[in-house]
């Protein structure tokens, strides 16, 4: 039985533009209708939380407050109402909502300073989670490659095949090959479309795009994009095209790769104020741009299909992960996503997980 208040470590964002500070932060208890108590095994480090720190959406209301929206874990308690998970369950926490309580967020406190918290943060070692963020899988489930399943494995492969339903010889543009534009590219490997064209200025992501199942590669540096992948389908252009970018720039050259009609899918969120130009008549001759909420994704349903898939052996979800550093060492993980380090880093919350 947990006995309240506990202590943990957390990784908290005090102030825009700089680095996460490790602290200790305090819940008292007890849990509230719908809520959880997970001990955080693993976290992924999304483009969302780099986007949170740099301020890209201006400015933030909630600082100091948590951050993290994919990761695994093992539930200690559960509050009332909650029917979904029970203690010593292993579970995926992800942003999407699921099926349960939708709870009210987490109080925590760092000495007498309050630090919020939304529904699901997984830069910490503990976390108050709402019962729709979590999905429970089987205990001997590898946890360090199941934290990915919160996010970018479910949006990447979801925007394949439950918004774009792609099918066996469509062709494919994938714009930006990080955690998302790999999934989307190795979703696309699964149901047989052809061409899958990966394009990224970085080499390391082309040729991890090339592991995960492009069938070609573009360097947006090295060549006209629009001329290469028009080349490669015979002047028509490709049936669909994800974009895991937020550059309105990119996303503008994204578009006029579809063919007409054709549908674009955007994944990456551009800053603030962002404006993109589209060619009306091409709109009229049925190309659809779509935004991609999390690929359509039922964490219910799709998490235990791709953990299964991960299982048999037809998704790469180890291939992802580039390096494992401990919390205290989260800086070095954000360092390498702003680098432009193709796949995810995975922050280990405690020493004992393995």
């Amino acid at each position: 039985m947990i006995h309240y208040p506990i202590t943990f470590k957390a990784a908290i964002l005090e102030r825009l533009h700089e680095p996460l500070h490790i602290d200790e932060v305090r819940f008292d208890g007890p849990l509230g209708v719908g809520q959880v108590l997970v001990k955080i095994s693993y976290s992924g480090i999304c483009g969302k939380q780099i986007e949170e720190i740099q301020g890209t959406k201006g400015s933030d209301p909630y600082l100091p407050h948590l951050l993290g929206h994919e990761g695994s874990g093992i539930v200690i308690d559960v509050g009332p109402g909650v029917r979904k998970v029970v203690p010593g369950e292993a579970v995926v926490l992800h942003w999407l909502k699921g099926s349960g309580v939708d709870a009210t967020t987490p109080l925590y406190w760092r000495r007498d300073q309050r630090i919020n918290a939304g529904w699901v943060t997984t830069f910490n070692e503990y976390g108050v989670i709402s019962e729709n963020r979590l999905t429970p899988i089987p205990k001997e489930a590898d946890l360090s490659v199941a934290c990915l399943l919160g996010c970018a494995v479910t949006t990447g492969v979801g925007v394949i095949l439950n918004e774009a339903n792609l099918h066996p010889g469509d062709s494919v543009a994938v714009f930006g090959c990080g955690g998302v534009g790999l999934n989307a590219i190795q979703g696309a490997a699964m149901v047989q479309g052809y061409p899958i064209i990966a394009v990224d200025r970085n080499p390391e992501s082309r040729q991890l795009a090339r592991r995960f199942g492009a069938t070609h590669a573009i360097d947006p540096t090295a060549v006209d994009v629009l001329t290469e992948i028009k080349r490669m389908t015979g002047g028509q252009g490709v049936q669909v095209v994800i974009v895991a970018v937020g550059n309105p720039e990119v996303i503008e050259v994204a578009v006029q790769a579809s063919t007409i009609p054709g549908a674009v899918f955007l994944v990456g969120v551009p800053p603030t104020g962002s404006k993109i130009q589209v060619d009306p008549f091409a709109i009229h001759g049925r190309r659809t741009l779509l935004g991609s909420y999390g690929g359509g994704t039922v964490p219910d349903r799709d998490i235990a299909r791709y953990l299964d898939l991960y299982a048999k052996g037809c998704l790469k979800l180890k291939e992802l992960i580039f390096d494992v550093v401990p919390l205290e060492q989260i800086h070095r993980g954000i360092a390498a996503m702003l680098s432009g380090k193709p796949g995810r880093c995975v922050v280990r919350m405690m020493p004992n997980d393995v």
